[in-house]
């Protein structure tokens, strides 16, 4: 399912309109994103968590030329799903 689709389902249901529901989904998006680039993380209860994951610096090989590099140091973005939303997919 891709943004467009989420809207207009999301829409269906509150009987709203797909730009009043646009609006609303970029709002939450950039609100997420930027407690995420403050390092703060963000839970949703029953749904799951969204934190920053930090990598340390490593060293890394060029599968190429097989050439050992260093990769620096970086952070990327984690989501934990919660048990009752994986009890869900898994359909338990």
């Amino acid at each position: 399912m891709n943004k467009k689709e989420f809207i207009k389902v999301v829409a269906d249901k509150l009987g709203k309109t797909q730009k009043e529901v646009e609006e609303i989904l970029d709002s939450v998006i950039e609100t997420l994103k930027d407690a995420l680039i403050s390092g703060e993380g963000v839970s949703f209860i029953g749904f799951g968590k969204f934190e920053i994951n930090e990598r340390s610096e490593r060293k890394c090989r060029n599968p190429k030329t097989g050439e050992e590099l260093i990769c620096p140091a970086s952070k990327a973005v984690k989501f934990k799903p919660s048990k009752p939303l994986k009890d869900m997919v898994n359909g338990k």
